[in-house]
Protein backbone atom coordinates (compact mmCIF):
# COMPACT_ATOMS: atom_id res chain seq x y z
CA UNK A 1 0.00 0.00 0.00
CA UNK A 2 1.29 3.09 -1.24
CA UNK A 3 -0.30 6.72 -0.87
CA UNK A 4 0.95 9.82 -2.94
CA UNK A 5 1.59 12.94 -1.53
CA UNK A 6 1.54 16.51 -3.10
CA UNK A 7 4.93 17.83 -4.53
CA UNK A 8 4.79 20.91 -2.64
CA UNK A 9 4.43 18.89 0.74
CA UNK A 10 6.39 16.78 0.17
CA UNK A 11 9.37 19.33 -0.61
CA UNK A 12 8.01 20.76 2.62
CA UNK A 13 8.67 18.17 4.93
CA UNK A 14 11.72 17.23 3.20
CA UNK A 15 12.88 21.09 3.89
CA UNK A 16 12.04 20.37 7.61
CA UNK A 17 13.92 16.97 7.52
CA UNK A 18 16.99 18.77 6.05
CA UNK A 19 16.62 21.48 8.88
CA UNK A 20 15.98 18.68 11.57
CA UNK A 21 19.25 16.96 10.48
CA UNK A 22 21.47 20.03 10.38
CA UNK A 23 20.11 21.23 13.91
CA UNK A 24 21.05 17.88 15.42
CA UNK A 25 24.73 17.65 13.63
CA UNK A 26 25.77 19.61 16.93
CA UNK A 27 24.50 17.24 19.50
CA UNK A 28 27.03 15.99 21.78
CA UNK A 29 29.12 12.78 19.72
CA UNK A 30 27.02 9.40 20.65
CA UNK A 31 29.00 6.96 22.31
CA UNK A 32 27.14 4.42 20.59
CA UNK A 33 28.72 1.95 18.00
CA UNK A 34 28.38 3.24 15.01
CA UNK A 35 25.78 1.44 12.19
CA UNK A 36 25.27 1.45 8.62
CA UNK A 37 21.68 3.05 9.09
CA UNK A 38 20.05 4.15 5.73
CA UNK A 39 18.48 6.76 7.91
CA UNK A 40 19.99 9.86 9.24
CA UNK A 41 21.90 8.67 12.43
CA UNK A 42 20.83 10.59 15.01
CA UNK A 43 23.16 8.93 17.93
CA UNK A 44 23.72 10.56 20.97
CA UNK A 45 21.44 13.31 20.32
CA UNK A 46 19.02 12.57 23.37
CA UNK A 47 16.07 12.74 21.41
CA UNK A 48 12.95 11.46 23.12
CA UNK A 49 14.09 11.14 26.49
CA UNK A 50 10.95 13.39 28.12
CA UNK A 51 8.65 11.42 26.45
CA UNK A 52 5.25 11.57 28.44
CA UNK A 53 1.79 10.89 27.10
CA UNK A 54 -1.15 8.65 27.38
CA UNK A 55 -2.20 5.61 25.55
CA UNK A 56 -5.70 4.77 24.38
CA UNK A 57 -6.34 2.92 27.38
CA UNK A 58 -5.86 6.11 29.81
CA UNK A 59 -2.25 4.89 30.55
CA UNK A 60 0.37 7.21 31.83
CA UNK A 61 3.69 5.84 28.93
CA UNK A 62 6.91 6.78 29.33
CA UNK A 63 9.97 5.57 27.27
CA UNK A 64 10.63 3.01 30.31
CA UNK A 65 7.40 1.26 29.39
CA UNK A 66 8.71 0.18 26.16
CA UNK A 67 12.15 -0.72 27.68
CA UNK A 68 13.61 -3.85 25.20
CA UNK A 69 11.91 -2.85 22.52
CA UNK A 70 13.13 -1.28 19.31
CA UNK A 71 10.61 1.72 18.78
CA UNK A 72 9.77 3.82 15.91
CA UNK A 73 7.67 6.79 16.88
CA UNK A 74 5.57 9.23 14.55
CA UNK A 75 4.30 12.25 15.24
CA UNK A 76 0.94 12.57 13.25
CA UNK A 77 -2.91 12.80 13.50
CA UNK A 78 -6.04 10.95 12.13
CA UNK A 79 -7.49 13.32 9.28
CA UNK A 80 -3.60 13.74 7.74
CA UNK A 81 -4.57 13.31 4.11
CA UNK A 82 -1.82 11.73 3.07
CA UNK A 83 1.78 11.89 4.70
CA UNK A 84 0.49 9.66 7.73
CA UNK A 85 -1.66 7.05 5.85
CA UNK A 86 1.19 6.12 3.48
CA UNK A 87 4.02 6.09 6.86
CA UNK A 88 1.99 3.95 8.97
CA UNK A 89 1.75 1.97 5.73
CA UNK A 90 5.01 1.57 5.37
CA UNK A 91 5.99 0.89 8.98
CA UNK A 92 3.33 -1.79 8.78
CA UNK A 93 5.03 -3.55 5.80
CA UNK A 94 8.43 -2.49 7.15
CA UNK A 95 7.05 -5.02 10.04
CA UNK A 96 5.72 -7.65 7.32
CA UNK A 97 9.56 -7.87 6.65
CA UNK A 98 10.55 -8.42 9.91
CA UNK A 99 8.80 -11.58 10.01
CA UNK A 100 9.17 -13.20 13.54
CA UNK A 101 11.50 -10.34 14.88
CA UNK A 102 8.70 -7.78 14.42
CA UNK A 103 7.40 -9.11 17.82
CA UNK A 104 10.55 -7.06 19.11
CA UNK A 105 9.80 -4.08 17.70
CA UNK A 106 6.53 -1.09 18.86
CA UNK A 107 5.39 1.35 16.42
CA UNK A 108 3.87 4.43 17.93
CA UNK A 109 1.92 7.42 17.05
CA UNK A 110 2.04 10.54 18.52
CA UNK A 111 -1.37 12.40 17.66
CA UNK A 112 -0.40 16.34 17.57
CA UNK A 113 -4.21 16.70 16.99
CA UNK A 114 -5.54 15.94 19.94
CA UNK A 115 -8.39 18.17 20.37
CA UNK A 116 -10.06 15.47 17.43
CA UNK A 117 -7.82 12.50 18.20
CA UNK A 118 -9.92 11.08 20.56
CA UNK A 119 -8.77 7.36 22.50
CA UNK A 120 -11.10 5.53 20.60
CA UNK A 121 -10.01 7.15 17.03
CA UNK A 122 -6.87 6.81 17.74
CA UNK A 123 -6.93 3.86 18.38
CA UNK A 124 -9.26 2.48 15.25
CA UNK A 125 -6.67 4.71 13.40
CA UNK A 126 -3.71 2.97 14.47
CA UNK A 127 -5.19 -0.60 14.48
CA UNK A 128 -6.40 -0.06 10.74
CA UNK A 129 -2.93 -0.27 9.83
CA UNK A 130 -1.47 -2.71 12.51
CA UNK A 131 -3.01 -4.07 16.06
CA UNK A 132 0.07 -4.15 17.25
CA UNK A 133 0.65 -0.19 16.70
CA UNK A 134 0.19 1.82 19.83
CA UNK A 135 -1.58 5.55 19.38
CA UNK A 136 -0.55 7.85 22.17
CA UNK A 137 -2.26 11.45 22.98
CA UNK A 138 -2.59 13.88 26.00
CA UNK A 139 -3.15 17.14 26.96
CA UNK A 140 -2.02 20.13 24.67
CA UNK A 141 0.74 20.83 27.32
CA UNK A 142 2.15 17.00 27.13
CA UNK A 143 1.89 17.32 23.56
CA UNK A 144 4.67 20.69 23.71
CA UNK A 145 6.61 19.13 26.28
CA UNK A 146 7.13 15.49 24.20
CA UNK A 147 7.49 16.88 20.86
CA UNK A 148 10.24 19.66 22.32
CA UNK A 149 12.12 16.66 23.44
CA UNK A 150 12.15 15.11 19.53
CA UNK A 151 12.91 18.64 18.38
CA UNK A 152 9.84 17.51 16.39
CA UNK A 153 7.54 20.35 14.78
CA UNK A 154 3.74 20.59 14.61
CA UNK A 155 1.54 23.23 13.98
CA UNK A 156 -2.24 24.41 12.74
CA UNK A 157 -2.94 25.31 9.94
CA UNK A 158 -5.84 27.13 9.32
CA UNK A 159 -9.44 25.66 7.14
CA UNK A 160 -12.49 27.38 5.42
CA UNK A 161 -13.87 26.63 8.96
CA UNK A 162 -12.48 26.79 12.62
CA UNK A 163 -13.39 22.86 12.41
CA UNK A 164 -11.76 22.15 9.03
CA UNK A 165 -8.23 22.74 9.79
CA UNK A 166 -5.01 20.88 9.24
CA UNK A 167 -1.78 20.12 11.25
CA UNK A 168 1.99 20.68 9.88
CA UNK A 169 4.01 18.23 11.11
CA UNK A 170 7.33 16.36 11.03
CA UNK A 171 7.34 13.45 8.23
CA UNK A 172 10.44 11.12 9.33
CA UNK A 173 10.19 8.34 11.94
CA UNK A 174 12.49 8.51 15.48
CA UNK A 175 13.94 4.96 15.95
CA UNK A 176 14.98 4.51 18.94
CA UNK A 177 16.97 1.50 20.38
CA UNK A 178 16.06 -1.19 23.49
CA UNK A 179 17.33 1.40 26.04
CA UNK A 180 15.24 4.03 24.85
CA UNK A 181 18.21 6.00 22.84
CA UNK A 182 17.64 7.98 19.59
CA UNK A 183 19.31 6.40 16.76
CA UNK A 184 18.14 7.29 13.53
CA UNK A 185 15.77 9.31 11.69
CA UNK A 186 13.58 8.07 8.81
CA UNK A 187 12.74 10.24 6.81
CA UNK A 188 9.53 9.94 3.73
CA UNK A 189 11.99 8.69 1.41
CA UNK A 190 12.93 5.91 2.77
CA UNK A 191 11.10 2.66 1.60
CA UNK A 192 10.03 -0.39 4.27
CA UNK A 193 13.23 -2.30 2.78
CA UNK A 194 15.16 1.09 4.05
CA UNK A 195 13.02 0.73 7.18
CA UNK A 196 13.45 -2.66 7.90
CA UNK A 197 17.31 -2.44 7.46
CA UNK A 198 17.76 0.20 10.00
CA UNK A 199 15.33 -1.66 12.87
CA UNK A 200 17.20 -4.92 11.94
CA UNK A 201 20.52 -3.60 13.13
CA UNK A 202 19.11 -2.78 16.56
CA UNK A 203 17.87 -6.03 17.10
Amino acid sequence: MSIPFSAPRRAALAGALAALSLALAGCSPSTATPLPFEGNDISGSGLGRDLAMVDTQGQARTLADYQGKVLLIFFGYTQCPDVCPTAMAQAAQALELLGPQARDVQVIMISVDPARDTPEILNTYVHAFDPSFVGLTGTPGQLEKTARSFKAFYAKEPGPTPEQYAMNHSAAFYLMDQDGNARALLGPSLTPEDMAHDIQLLL
